[in-house]
């Protein structure tokens, strides 16, 4: 994928605050991924985590709160313009959401082996495979997005910090 677009000036600090989003939800015993949703006229119109637990649903996505909140900003489902980051490589049903919210393009961090649906196990941004294309770039921060999600795990299953033989 080209990245040439990829601005460190202003993608680097939204990956980090979609960093904070994925921390708070480890906290909260939440799968921590985190996302943010940033418009260029507005700034950052939407900031989410995980909350499948807390609230009891299975959509309950960093991404689809997310667009849920800058929807609601933008005062329409019309998310032209708008750049998600998230901690996490999209699942199909994110990919899925960011595609009917016309989202301009997508910046995450750690792939997805299990769910992936952007590069991972599918390509579902490929161009010309819908009538949006979503331009995206990934492994923005992967390695700390990467650590957050091997140490809620490794948390999870009582291996100690030090353990390097995570899946």
């Amino acid at each position: 994928m080209d990245v040439s677009w990829l601005d460190d000036n202003q993608d680097i600090p939204q990956m980090q605050l979609a960093l904070q989003e994925a921390r708070c939800a480890g906290e909260d015993g939440e799968v921590p991924v985190g996302a943010v949703i940033w418009h260029p006229e507005r700034g950052v119109i939407a900031r989410a985590r995980n909350s499948k637990e807390t609230l009891r649903d299975p959509t309950a996505h960093a991404e689809i709160l997310a667009i849920g909140q800058a929807a609601e900003a933008m005062d329409g489902w019309r998310l032209q313009g708008c750049t998600l980051y998230c901690t996490l490589e999209p699942c199909p049903m994110c990919a899925g959401a960011i595609l009917q919210a016309r989202i301009e393009r997508v910046v995450f961090g750690a792939a997805d082996s299990r769910w992936g649906a952007v590069e991972t196990k599918l390509g579902v941004f490929e161009p010309g495979l819908f009538n949006h294309d979503v331009p995206w770039v990934g492994g923005v921060l992967a390695e700390e997005s990467a650590d957050l999600l091997r140490s809620f795990f490794r948390a999870c299953r009582g291996a100690p910090e030090s353990d390097q033989n995570e899946s």
